[in-house]
């Protein structure tokens, strides 16, 4: 017996054609809109690879361009069924193609959630690509004369800036590395000598940040030297007194943009799932209703439609015996090869 059965006549199937011809092209505009995010993402990565040390993290929005494109072709083609089932004439070239086209929307559909989950499941390797990214970056901050790093120190202020961060973690980051460039240090200073004699690997530390750390907002000059000294400067705790410098480090404030973005991208996908079983349903139910007619020469007589032609359970063994079937027939071409030679 067939599953979820309707009763339709030619007014009903008039406006579920045309509900679905809508619905269709609806998808379609929303398949663009999947297409400029993954466009949008995948610039936003680019802005910011230099302290990305994962070249893997463009796959994602590479399959929304993909599945953007997809959407556009497989919603169009349905549109196009949808608007000639109310000709019989026009209908009758798509009946060969409807049952592959789909089992493609199942695909499609199967492949849209997986496309979403790698939305969720980007921002834990999106972490660590940061993670090992910025704090290289910042290894490479000072060599602005470095053919290949030129543009790192600016790529760091502008992401310190922008994201109001400083550091990979923290400030502090900043404490443990040498970020200004031998050229600007003068070596016949005794502090500088100090300093350097001082480190196992030679390198100029202090606790300092970059200009870029600083928050504009303070009312306070920014203290951007001697950030643990409070004898340095006049009525300063570090302790107590809210810095006048960025205290979220850059990974914490670039996963949280990145995963922001991700999460709504990821949603909008489970919707647009939504939205393509409708009309994958719809369209299952008109290609039915138009198959059972009556009259088939008399387009107004009454006809049925339905989901399944069988139940959920016959309809499985079904798959399954053709699987099986399709298997056993690989397997004796397969002898019929090997036996041939002998």
């Amino acid at each position: 017996m067939a599953l979820m059965l309707m009763k339709f006549d030619l007014a009903k199937r008039v406006k579920l054609a045309q509900g679905l011809w809508l619905l269709y092209w609806l998808s379609v505009m929303v398949g663009i809109i999947i297409f400029s995010m993954g466009i949008f993402f995948k610039i936003e990565l680019r802005k910011r690879s230099e302290i990305m040390d994962n070249d893997e993290s463009h796959f994602v929005p590479n399959l929304l361009i993909l599945v953007g494109l997809v959407a556009c072709g497989v919603n169009a083609f349905g549109g196009k069924v949808c608007h000639d089932s109310l000709d019989t004439v026009k209908f009758t070239k798509w009946k060969p193609l409807l049952k592959i086209y789909m089992c493609g929307c199942v695909v499609f559909c199967i492949a849209l959630f997986v496309t979403a989950l790698l939305c969720f499941l980007m921002q834990i390797s999106l972490h660590f690509a940061l993670a090992e990214g910025l704090k290289n970056g910042m290894k490479y901050y000072k060599d602005t004369d470095t053919p290949g790093r030129c543009f790192m120190k600016r790529t760091l202020d502008m992401t310190q800036i922008e994201f109001r961060c400083c550091g990979n973690n923290n400030y502090k980051d900043w404490f443990e590395i040498q970020w200004i460039s031998n050229r600007y240090l003068d070596f016949s200073n005794e502090d500088v000598k100090d300093r350097v004699q001082s480190n196992v690997e030679g390198k100029y530390l202090m606790e300092s940040v970059p200009f870029s750390c600083c928050n504009p907002g303070s009312p306070r000059p920014c203290i951007q030297h001697h950030l643990s000294n409070n004898s340095a400067h006049y009525s300063y705790d570090h302790h107590t007194e809210d810095l006048n410098i960025w205290t979220r480090g850059c990974r914490e404030a670039l996963v949280s943009y990145y995963g922001g973005m991700m999460n709504s991208i990821g949603a909008f996908v489970l919707l647009f799932i939504v939205l393509e079983a409708v009309v994958t349903v719809g369209l299952q139910y008109l290609t039915t209703s138009l198959e059972t007619l009556a009259d088939p020469e008399n387009p107004e007589s009454e006809s049925e439609g339905w989901l399944l032609e069988k139940s959920v359970k016959e309809t499985l063994s079904g798959i399954m015996t053709k699987i099986k079937s399709l298997c056993k027939g690989n397997q004796v071409q397969e002898e019929d090869a090997e036996a041939a030679p002998t």
